[in-house]
């Protein structure tokens, strides 16, 4: 079986950003929308992170409000309540990339069964990849709220063994995020690093089984 992490996975998390420094009254954000993109994210996960370290969970949505705010603060652009809604309103409905679409309607129709394990609470997750228009390919939204921690931390894994009834070995792990990859691989899934930008691998333990720049390829030879 194939799962899919979701944000920056399946979902493109810099379309918020980028499609709100096209629009009319968001001025501000057509010089700066990459390292704004880059922070939110960077601090989104950074929080997660530290909340599971101290047994502190807070809901997804909250710390992506949260990352955001002191994005905007670093960059003076705090008081712009504006920018700050449309940016929140556009990362509940983040576009899939291209190519994800057809990549999941094929493997549905080869009889694999697919599911995402991610980070959101089921409320953000569910609007996500129903806005994206990729939420019937899916036998389960699988999201970590359930147990009150976030990825990288093991039983967020085993999430997937337990409703599916299946070893680690047996699943097939997509993700962009190396650490997630890592943590995944560390579990026991056969894993594939989807690198989009073409970074280098951090030091972390083990490797992923293959690294591919899109979905469509990581499940060529996966399917099959």
């Amino acid at each position: 079986m194939f799962v899919f992490d979701a944000y920056g996975t399946l979902l493109d998390v810099d379309s918020a950003a980028r499609q709100a420094a096209t629009e009319q009254g968001m001025e501000a954000l057509k010089e700066n929308w990459r390292p704004i993109a880059k922070g939110w994210r960077e601090r989104q996960l950074r929080y997660s992170w530290l909340c599971s370290m101290m047994g502190k969970y807070e809901d997804f949505w909250e710390l992506t409000t949260r990352a955001l705010d002191a994005t905007l603060e670093e960059h003076a652009l705090a008081s712009d309540y504006n920018i700050r809604n449309r940016l929140l309103s556009l990362y509940s409905e983040l576009s899939a990339y291209d190519e994800v679409p057809e990549v999941l309607a094929n493997l549905r129709a080869d009889g694999h069964r697919l599911a995402v394990l991610s980070n959101a609470s089921p409320s953000m997750l569910e609007k996500a990849v129903v806005s994206a228009g990729i939420s019937e390919w899916f036998d389960e939204l699988l999201s970590v709220d359930v147990l009150k921690c976030y990825k990288p931390t093991p039983a967020v894994y085993q999430l997937v063994t337990e409703r599916f009834d299946c070893a680690p070995r047996d699943v097939t792990f997509f993700s962009s995020n190396n650490w997630d990859v890592s943590g995944a691989g560390a579990f026991g899934f056969k894993t594939i690093w989807v690198n989009r930008a073409g970074a280098a691998w951090d030091k972390l333990p083990g490797s992923p089984d293959r690294i591919v720049t899109s979905i469509a390829e990581g499940t060529k030879s996966a399917a099959h």
